[in-house]
């Protein structure tokens, strides 16, 4: 089956053919979620489904669909990128347009706590359930789960993971769940990126579920991470955020909790998609060859 080269053909397989979707994901040119190095490297692209545009300091840097979609389709093409995580219509655009192939591929679940908005820490599962992500044939599925310890609805976002955990790890499916304890600062949801607050946050979520075998964790690079990795034997990749420094210093701290335990790789969106000089293939594979520095050595 034939890929759309256009966006032009990519609107009128959507209108005219549909069921080409779910055709393509049937015959998708599959791969193991982790490669024989034991090391990943994923672009992320759900932010646009909770309303979250921004990007270095632009408030509509991710609002071009076909934009985002170039620059998504750049970074995949690049030597040593293994997948992509997102929500079905940005995956289903890169789908159609053959950028899935050969890629590992992690759902985007609950993207209901919309930014900024009154209900923002309600993340309910307003994406990929465990049942169509097995359906679509991907390898993983993503939660968001943030805790407010002064909000009583923080336990709904804590049993919903926990089912969520469950069901993928009876489907022998990966389960990523990216934890924060969150408060309301002047209105505003603040994730605490302390140390203490992020290993807690660790011990919290990695205990949700019927079993943590298929379990993995998504987790911020914050000052001590030494410490934060201490907190778990799980597998765990990490998130790049929307930094506001010199890339310089964002690369030298991604560098650096790169070489702890447990930590196997990266998985990273604005910071790459969206770099200061606009060279999405430079910023990707500097990225790449932090996560497999013997690669970029024999290189």
């Amino acid at each position: 089956m034939s890929f759309a080269k256009t966006y032009d053909e990519v609107r009128d397989i959507r209108t005219f053919e549909p069921h080409r979707i779910p055709e393509l994901l049937r015959s998708r040119a599959r791969r193991p979620f982790v490669p024989d190095d034991g090391r990943l490297m994923i672009v992320a692209a759900d932010h646009p489904a909770r309303g979250a545009l921004s990007a270095r300091g632009r408030a509509d840097a991710m609002a071009s669909r076909p934009e985002l979609l170039d620059r998504l389709r750049t970074a995949l093409s690049r030597p040593g990128v293994d997948g992509v995580l997102g929500t079905a219509d940005v995956l289903e655009d890169l789908l159609l347009m053959g950028a899935l192939e050969n890629k590992v591929v992690v759902s985007s679940m609950n993207r209901g706590g919309l930014q900024g908005a009154s209900f923002e820490l309600d993340d309910r599962l307003t994406g990929y359930d465990v049942a169509g992500t097995v359906e679509a044939g991907f390898e993983a599925i993503k939660m968001l789960t943030r805790i407010d310890l002064n909000d009583p609805a923080s336990v709904a976002t804590l049993e919903l993971s926990a089912q969520v955990v469950t069901e993928a790890n009876r489907a022998q499916l990966v389960a990523m769940v990216e934890p924060f304890l969150s408060n309301r600062v002047n209105g505003k949801v603040v994730n605490d990126l302390s140390p203490e607050a992020v290993i807690k946050s660790v011990h919290i979520t990695q205990g949700l579920g019927t079993s943590s075998a298929y379990t993995w964790m998504k987790l911020p690079v914050v000052d001590e991470m030494e410490r934060v990795m201490e907190a778990t034997t799980l597998p765990t990749l990490l998130l790049g955020g929307d930094p506001t420094g010199a890339p310089e210093e964002t690369y030298a701290s991604w560098k650096s909790a790169l070489e702890l335990p447990s930590v196997r790789g990266l998985i990273v969106g604005r910071a790459l998609l969206y770099p200061d000089d606009g060279d999405v293939a430079k910023a990707v594979d500097t990225a790449v060859s932090l996560v497999r520095p013997e690669e970029a050595a024999a290189a």
